[in-house]
Order: C-alpha cells, then structure tokens, then sequence
C-alpha cells in the first residue's frame, strides 16, 4: 500500500492490522518411562520436565512471549507442560485442549490453527514431535531439531489463521531449555 494512502488512512481514523500471525511451537517437556505399564498418551512429566517446563515459563516472559491462547495436545506430558509453562510466564491465556495435537501430522498441525479465531494474534501450540519439526519445516522451510521444551516463535506472513501455508513464515528465533539453563548457570 502506497504511503500516502496509509497516511491519509490512518489520519482518517482507520486502523491498520498488521498482515501477520506470531505461531509459538513448544515441544513438551521431559517425560516418565518409568511405569511401563502406562499407555503413551498417559506418562505424566519427569523430575527434568517439571523443573525445565517452568523454565521455558520463566524466559518467555523476559523474552516478552505471551500468547493470546494456548491449544495443546492432552496427552498428560503436555498438558502438565501448557500448565506449567503458563503459570511462570505470568500468562493470562486461556488453554484450549485438541485431541488433533497428539500425535500430529503437519496437515493436521495445519488443520488445527486455521481454526483459530483471526481475532487472536497469537497462539501457542503444545505439542510432539515429530509433528512440531514437521511443522517448523512446513511453514518455513527451515529444518530445525526440537528437544523437549524447545520453543519455536515464527511470524506467519497471513492476516487468517485459515490462510497458512508453506513457507509463509519466518522462524524468528528458538529457545533450547538446555542451551539457556548453561546460559544462566543452572545446566
């Protein structure tokens, strides 16, 4: 859009929305193999997963992450990860459960944020691999290695969750829990 039109636009009283969506992708933390009588979809976190989940809690709110809702899968381990991360970050996002989340291929990842209301900006999957590094690859054409409660955050270039497609993002930067405990000395 041609500068004198957004300056006579925004002079006139007419917000303008940005073109863009911010998609976090967060894998869940560290989960138990030590009940094997457990079926997958039912092994809650670890000891490393319930202290890394508040981790990536605690640097999404320096970093200033806060998304505006929050869909994770409901297998245990995410679901212990979207509430545990929430409450260190300070977040006042709803959390949504998606059965589609577990797991999930790139398609369905797809399927379940374009059904995302447009009136969000931003939102937060909880989810597994190898969805989420499926994902990150679809939508930017970037591989990138995803370890438990890794944080992804990409910009998708679409004003409509509905409008995500491949490569329309720019990763923007990901968060490794255990590059970041090194960083601050608890690793």
């Amino acid at each position: 859009m041609p500068i004198l039109i957004v300056c006579r636009l925004v002079s006139a009283g007419i917000k303008l929305r940005p073109l863009m969506k911010t998609l976090y992708l967060l894998r869940h933390a560290k989960s138990s193999w030590t009940d094997n009588s457990l079926a997958d979809f039912d092994r809650p976190l670890n000891a490393r997963g319930l202290n890394a989940a508040p981790f990536m809690g605690e640097i999404m709110a320096k970093r200033g992450v806060f998304p505006d809702i929050i869909i994770s899968s409901p297998a245990k381990r995410a679901m212990q990860t979207a509430v545990l991360v929430k409450e260190a970050s300070g977040s006042n996002a709803s959390i949504l459960y998606d059965e589609r989340i577990y797991e999930a291929s790139t398609q369905t990842l797809k399927l379940v944020i374009s059904q995302i209301d447009d009136k969000v900006e931003s939102a937060m999957i909880v989810g597994h691999n190898p969805g989420i590094e499926g994902f990150i690859n679809y939508l930017t054409g970037i591989l990138e290695t995803m370890p438990t409660t890794a944080l992804a955050v990409i910009v998708l270039n679409i004003d409509s969750w509905s409008e995500a497609a491949a490569i329309c993002g720019n990763l923007e930067f990901i968060v490794r829990p255990n590059e970041e405990m090194k960083a601050f000395g608890k690793g």
